[in-house]
């Protein structure tokens, strides 16, 4: 994984699964098929002449608009992927996430409550987990998506050795 400016020297980034992409690409798919479906609404009455009163250019460019964003969405969307990444450290647990607005997340291990693995439905599907770690900041979001359920499981229980050991020896 390359190295972005704000990452720490020397640290091997581990990926989240590449069927994480093929999920967030058909989440989104289901997403813009809903979303183009409802905006598409004053279209169809128009067209229909049920409101032929509507104005044509929000008729169409409603729809249009909302296109342009969705296939947007899908070009960033590997790159977005890509960019997740986490790093187990000898004291602490390391996040990364952002293409445009990157962020690295340092948590400690001996700061970690409990460590959360999640199951949706299409990730079940998928075979994948999201991982969470809660610690005493209620502004952390130390979240993990698309690991392989394996690997999620690994984490869970090897966070919580290395937490329980690092609390332990406060």
């Amino acid at each position: 994984m390359r190295s972005r400016a704000i990452d720490p020297q020397d640290v091997d980034w581990q990926r989240v699964s590449p069927r994480f992409l093929t999920l967030r690409v058909l989440s989104l798919a289901v997403e813009a098929v809903i979303t183009l479906a409802v905006v598409s609404v004053p279209l169809v009455l128009r067209s229909l002449e049920i409101w032929p009163g509507f104005p044509a250019w929000i008729a169409w460019g409603l729809p249009a608009l909302f296109l342009v964003m969705f296939i947007w969405r899908g070009i960033l969307l590997p790159r977005q992927v890509r960019a997740i990444g986490y790093a187990e450290r000898r004291e602490d647990l390391l996040l990364r996430s952002g293409i445009f607005f990157q962020r690295t997340l340092v948590v400690p291990y001996g700061r970690m409550q409990y460590v959360d693995v999640g199951v949706g439905p299409l990730e079940r599907m998928f075979g994948l987990c999201t991982l969470k770690l809660h610690t005493a900041a209620p502004g952390t979001n130390a979240t993990i998506p698309g690991l392989p359920a394996p690997e999620g499981e690994r984490l869970r229980e090897h966070l919580s050795a290395r937490g329980e050991a690092q609390l332990a020896g406060l």
